[in-house]
């Protein structure tokens, strides 16, 4: 019985001890410098709002103009807004050149590569090598591009580099160029977090489920599949049916989940806490389904993920 009580008193002290440690912050990170990608819509437009209003110096990422004075009119003067597409080398050069000149001998605290597309949603025999090619330019190519042009800024500051992948980095659920760019980040992400550790910079993933953003528009991504059926050779078109093609991969669309603000909570942790996690796994979707099924043998992972799918017209002709 004693050994139980000292079991139990035990994995109490544990707990305790990581909890405790789990919410030990950095001091004095008032008005340093962070750059976040992305910040037209979703994790990236939340984090520079969230950020700006804890005192960080922020400089924002857009894509377009529109975003970038939508994001200035409801955030202080300290943030500044600057158009980037990361998918432009020069730019990114340009960008890590006018940062540079910001931060001066400060350096900067934090990046938050979170520019990301989902690219086209569909078979791979629907698809052509220019469908692969975007997302992987942008979600992985162009967060490469940013973070080898901020490692000087970054070492300087001993700072942090926050990895935005997603649970499609762990696990392909659907077909298309998205989950070949994330598992790309993952395998960068873990080479930095290794190479960076001499220098006191600490890499963080982040990987969250299916949540309800720009990005995610069922809307978009049924028009844009309807795009490429209606140019399918009528022999694809024959063996998928007009059935698959309506609802052909249903599970991203009824797993989004609209609050985001818990993978914007993860950033923040990342940037200040003094022990930040390796990785973050955020969504109940991600914790109880994906991030499980990732580990489980390929037959299990192909029995859940095959049975969402409508059946080919061609299977049912046999």
């Amino acid at each position: 019985m004693l050994f139980y009580i000292l079991l139990l008193l035990g994995i109490f002290f544990l707990w305790w001890h990581w909890r405790a440690r789990d919410e030990l912050k950095v001091t004095n990170l008032a008005g340093k410098y962070m750059f976040i990608t992305g910040c037209d819509t979703g994790f990236g437009n939340l984090a520079a709002k969230t950020f700006d209003q804890k005192g960080f110096r922020v400089f924002a990422g857009c894509l377009t103009e529109k975003g970038a004075k939508e994001l200035a009119a409801v955030t202080s003067k300290k943030l500044q807004t600057v158009l980037l597409d990361v998918k432009d080398s020069d730019r990114v050069k340009e960008v890590a050149a006018w940062i540079k000149n910001e931060v001066q001998s400060e350096g900067l605290w934090g990046l938050v590569n979170n520019a990301g597309i989902m690219g086209l949603l569909a078979p791979t025999d629907w698809l052509d090598i220019k469908h692969f090619r975007e997302p992987i330019e942008v979600n992985l190519i162009g967060l490469i591009n940013v973070t080898i042009n901020m490692l000087p800024l970054i070492k300087k500051a001993k700072g942090r580099i926050v990895n935005v992948s997603s649970i499609g980095g762990r696990i392909a659920f659907s077909s298309g160029g998205y989950s070949p760019s994330k598992f790309g980040v993952e395998a960068f992400n873990d080479s930095l977090r290794r190479d960076m550790k001499a220098f006191g910079v600490k890499v963080s993933c982040i990987e969250p489920g299916l949540f309800k953003t720009a990005l995610s528009n069922s809307t978009r991504i049924m028009e844009e599949k309807e795009i490429i059926w209606d140019q399918l050779p009528p022999s694809i078109k024959k063996q998928y049916g007009d059935e698959y093609f309506k609802n052909g991969e249903l599970l991203e669309i009824v797993c989004y989940k609209k609050d985001i603000s818990s993978v914007v909570r993860c950033m923040e942790h990342a940037l200040t806490s003094r022990h930040p996690c390796t990785c973050y796994v955020v969504g109940r979707d991600a914790k109880v389904f994906w991030n499980p099924l990732s580990k489980m043998p390929a037959a299990v992972q192909d029995f859940f993920l095959l049975r969402n799918r409508a059946e080919l017209a061609a299977s049912q002709a046999e």
